[in-house]
């Protein structure tokens, strides 16, 4: 790795807005880039996801210097967070958990999701609202939030990125000149964002291996192609077989899908989580009586990094979330029918332990460890 722009911060600029365990004094703070940069695969020059990576982790982009978008979406875990509320600029904490944010790719622009959204009552794509759907425009709602980043006017703040030495050259090399304007700052933050892509599990292998998710043997009638035993153990073709078969989770939550979800199925869902809520998700966007307490089906890639879980992180752990469904689904009116039984009554999944643990070694398997340490979606500020 060379050195491409050096900016030492000396810890000066940082008193009072940065924690002294994170940055002690005389320490400096170094951009380090490739000579070359990385290879993002994507539509765009390397250039722009390049400069997009630099301002995701620059805390300089906060009001105060002491929050970045990676405050809240940490690479080694999974781009969420391992609280239940993060902590914005001024030591305030945000009113939902972070939900991660890999293969957002998928969700954007034209689709066809956003074509039948009407019909299948989806408001949107992103956030646990779905109060947008365009990209460009979801990256810089936390700069401008008053908890997170805490950015009163854009225009102060591209003034702001404008004297900051290190970007005259990452605009010029991504745009030709060294302008710095809210939809250039946009558009690279939103294809550094693109870049997050997580397809590289051992669920990826695996489906790759067989030719599809559903090959499996099943007891006393073996399928046609058996499971390379190199690929999932034992352990975890069983939580497979619990998981897409007898309790059906994948009705809600496609994991062969890279975002998560079906817009069959719905983007987004009321799984009782309470009679009343405080809450009430969807609602808060479109309005609708009938989207109060619905919230947008998390992806389950690399869930077994992210948690606490659900939009207010009640549930610390996978085992929680599981018990959830085994004994504590409410009986609200808009509780997703999946969840309902033919009589009505909400449903109380019959669990064992070991079926538990065994639906959890499955989960396990869509962790994708190429995600969370590939160098061009890391940190390229080292502190010395």
């Amino acid at each position: 790795m060379k050195t491409q722009h050096a900016l030492f911060v000396f810890v000066s600029l940082f008193l009072g807005s940065c924690n002294t365990s994170e940055l002690q004094q005389g320490q400096e703070i170094t951009l380090q880039l490739p000579s070359q940069p990385y290879s993002y695969n994507l539509p765009v020059k390397d250039d722009l996801p390049t400069l997009g990576r630099v301002l995701f982790y620059d805390r300089q982009l906060s009001i105060n210097n002491s929050i970045s978008c990676s405050s809240c979406h940490k690479q080694e875990l999974g781009f969420a967070d391992n609280v239940r509320f993060s902590t914005g600029f001024a030591a305030r904490l945000t009113s939902r958990n972070s939900l991660p944010i890999q293969n957002l790719n998928a969700v954007i622009g034209i689709s066809w999701e956003k074509l039948i959204a009407p019909t299948f009552g989806t408001e949107g794509s992103l956030f646990w609202d779905g109060r947008e759907r365009e990209l460009n425009s979801m990256v810089l709602k936390p700069l401008i939030n008053h908890v997170e980043m805490g950015v009163n006017d854009l225009q102060s703040f591209t003034k702001k990125i404008t004297g900051i030495p290190y970007y005259e050259d990452l605009f010029t090399k991504a745009y030709g000149d060294g302008q710095v304007t809210k939809e250039r700052v946009a558009e690279a933050l939103s294809w550094f964002v693109r870049s997050i892509r997580s397809n590289q599990t051992k669920f990826d292998q695996h489906v790759k291996s067989v030719g599809g998710i559903f090959p499996f043997p099943k007891p006393n009638n073996p399928a046609p192609t058996p499971v390379p035993s190199a690929v999932l153990s034992p352990l975890e073709q069983e939580g497979w077989h619990l998981f897409f078969e007898k309790y059906n989770c994948n009705s809600c939550h496609q994991v062969q899908q890279p975002t998560g979800y079906s817009m069959f199925g719905g983007t987004f869902a009321n799984i009782g989580l309470d009679k009343e809520y405080a809450d009430n998700g969807l609602q808060s966007v479109s309005m609708q009586p009938q989207d109060a307490g619905k919230f947008k089906i998390p992806s389950l890639r690399n869930v077994t990094l992210t948690a606490p879980y659900m939009h207010d992180g009640r549930f610390a752990t996978l085992d929680d979330v599981i018990n959830h469904y085994k004994e504590g689904i409410n009986d609200h009116p808009n509780l997703d029918q999946r969840l309902r039984n033919a009589d009505g009554s909400p449903r109380r999944i019959s669990i064992t332990d070991n079926e538990k643990r065994a639906i959890i070694s499955f989960l396990y398997t869509l962790t994708d460890p190429n995600m969370i340490s590939d160098p061009k979606l890391s940190n390229p500020f080292k502190t010395n």
